[in-house]
């Protein structure tokens, strides 16, 4: 099954000032053995350019993939610690991420994805994040 879909991510870091980044781009959505998966290219706008981003997504847990300019590999496990290694343009860095809360609603007509993480990158004071991420079939 391989469908398109709209995909609308939005992320919001919880410090002084709330910054929130939101993206809304087609993709490709496909079910898998284990689940399901979104494909789709970053943009200009993401500061991403030239990067695909794949997200597997399991019962309980996802993977955020890139590939491109910017690679990297974070897992989110609901209240589990990972560590990931973030390669940009710039060089590369070491972040931590620490899933508080996890929420995965997605069946074959897409759905949604809530995540609330703590994430450190290269010994920084780590930063709240809110990250959601809703599927729309078309």
């Amino acid at each position: 099954m391989n469908k398109k879909a709209i995909i609308t991510v939005d992320s919001a870091v919880l410090n002084d000032e709330e910054d929130l980044i939101g993206v809304v781009t087609p993709g490709e959505f496909y079910e898998t053995e284990d689940g399901f998966r979104v494909e789709y290219e970053e943009t200009k706008l993401s500061g991403m350019e030239g990067t695909k981003t794949i997200i597997i997504i399991r019962e309980d847990s996802f993977d955020l993939i890139r590939e491109g300019t910017t690679e990297t590999k974070m897992e989110f496990k609901d209240r589990q610690k990972t560590v990931s290694l973030y390669k940009t343009p710039y060089g590369v860095m070491e972040i931590k991420i620490d899933t508080k809360k996890l929420e995965i609603n997605v069946d074959e007509e897409g759905g949604i994805i809530n995540t609330m993480y703590a994430l450190e990158i290269g010994g920084q004071p780590a930063l709240k994040t809110n990250l959601s991420i809703e599927i729309k079939v078309q």
